[in-house]
This record gives structure tokens, sequence and C-alpha cells, in this order.
């Protein structure tokens, strides 16, 4: 084994996963409080990166700022026109309601952008890479890892040492019990939501920044990726979604470096195949969050 090319390949699959790991917590979150797989989650990043096309221009940090905020918008909005009607329903409703919104943020995205693709470039200085004796670490790289390290740590940070997000926590180990005990849901959901958001304007950002693309349908690889990490690591916990996350970007990264050429073309059907292994060894994912099973919004 080429040595120098299994650590460059564990550099790429930090970053991948890293990413992968955004646009999984962002999932999870809901699902721990709600019992619900957003799959409109993936049309967040979409928002994402059409609020860049609309700020491009600005510095940086606004861009980043205005993008998140965006999203962060839409998804409180989501779970208020769309979600909280229909909170009390059947999980199937739930999840019908999901495959709706998507389909229809999608379809007002045609709409008004169309259906082509839109390339966009708002951080040229990203695509260069330091050289690190035979490692290249792209500052793209450097930028993922770093903004997702300080997004873990302000989530728990946030959890365990504000008032909201200890309710988020008592929400997800028992909504009922919770409620009893003067959780407001509304209040709680909502929260959810936006902390959502926020991972999903962020991961969007890095999305664009990789791609340099946005298009209505972006977000459809996006939110399978982040669904197959969050069962990965286990549904329901915000370390699981992580450690999912990083999992299935190291095995898509190492699948890349090192498939034949003949056979590169089915990487994430591979992918995937591993991913059906280890949940066949594990069933409950890697890790089992400490939820009461069934728990409900009422």
């Amino acid at each position: 084994m080429n040595i120098e090319l299994f650590v460059q390949t564990l550099v790429n699959g930090l970053s991948l996963g890293s990413l992968y790991a955004l646009i999984a917590l962002g999932m999870s979150v809901v699902f721990g409080i709600m019992r619900l797989v957003n799959f409109a989650h993936g049309e967040l990043l979409m928002i994402a990166g059409y609020a860049l096309v609309l700020f491009v221009g600005a510095p940086l940090v606004v861009l980043i700022a205005l993008t998140v905020v965006c999203v962060v918008v839409a998804a409180v909005l989501m779970e208020r026109v769309a979600f909280r009607p229909v909170r009390n329903a059947d999980p199937g409703t739930l999840l019908v309601t999901s495959f709706a919104v998507s389909f229809c943020l999608q379809n007002l995205a045609m709409m008004i952008f169309g259906s082509l693709p839109k390339s966009i470039t708002f951080t040229p200085g990203l695509l260069d890479s330091w050289q690190v004796g035979f490692l290249y670490i792209g500052k793209r790289d450097v930028l993922t890892v770093g903004l997702t390290c300080v997004l873990l740590v302000s989530l728990a940070v946030f959890l365990r040492r504000t008032h909201l997000g200890i309710q988020m926590r008592a929400a997800a180990e028992d909504f009922p019990m919770a409620r009893l005990l003067g959780v407001r849901a509304n209040r709680v959901v909502a929260g959810a939501f936006a902390v959502s958001g926020l991972f999903a304007g962020c991961a969007g950002f890095l999305l664009v920044a990789q791609n340099g693309t946005v298009s209505p349908t972006m977000g459809l690889n996006a939110v399978l990726v982040g669904f197959v990490a969050t069962v990965l690591g286990g549904l329901g916990s915000p370390l699981g979604a992580v450690i999912g996350g990083m999992v299935l970007g190291f095995i898509t990264t190492l699948l890349q470096a090192y498939l034949p050429v003949d056979v590169a073309f089915y990487r994430d059907a591979l992918a995937y195949a591993g991913v059906i292994g280890l949940l066949i060894l594990r069933p409950q994912g890697l890790i089992v969050p400490r939820t009461t099973r069934g728990a409900r919004v009422i």
C-alpha cells in the first residue's frame, strides 16, 4: 500500500465526513424530539445555495451570516406552516408531509430560478491548498473541519448550558413527561428546527463551495447521505450522527482512492453496501440514544 496515498485519502475523508456529519446532525436534532425523518432537510441546503446566489459579492462573513439567517428562518417557517398542524398525526402522515414540503420547495425554486444549475464562485481563495510534506491540505477542507468542530462544541454547550437546550434534551428523553413538567412544545420544536436550519445553512455553504453549482435538486443526494449517516450512527443520537457521517465519509473516500477504474462508477453502491453490512452487525446503530421508544409530541 502506498502510505502517502493512504494518508492523503484519510485527510480527504476527514473533510468529507465532516460535511456529512453536519447534514446528519441537522436531521438528528429534529428526529430526537419529533421522531420525524425530515426529508425536506435537503431543500434547506438548496435554500442556502440560492441565498448565496442572491447575496454573492458581499464580504465572506456577511455572506455566510445572511445565508444562515435565511435558512434558519425558512426552517422555522417550515415547522410552523407544514409540520405544526399535523404534529399529532401518525408517523406516516408526518413522513408524507416532509416529502410534500420537499417537492413544493423544489418546484418553487424551479419557477423562480429555473431548472438549470447555476454556477457560482464566491470563494476563489478556498480552492488553494497548503503542502505539508507529501500532503496537500486544501483551505476548503480546513474550513469544513474547523467549522464542524466549532458547531459541534457550540451545540454541546447549547444543549447543556442553556434553558432551551436543557428543555430540548428533556423532550428528546420523554416528551409527554417534559410537557407535564412545563416544557412548551411549540417553543422546543421550533428551537429544534432553528438548530437544524443553522446546521443546514452551514452545510449548504460548504457544499456549494465544494461543487460550485446550485440547482433545485441539489438537496436530494445530500438528504440521502444525511439519512444514511443518521441511521448508521443511531437515530436520535447527535454523537451517533457525527460518527455515522465520519464513517460514511471515510468509506467513500477510501473506495474512491482504491477501486479499480472500471468499477469506480459503483463507488456509492459499494459504500452503501458496506453500511448495510455494519447495520447487519449492529442494527440499532453505532450509538444507542437514551430516548423513550415511541415517545410522541402530544
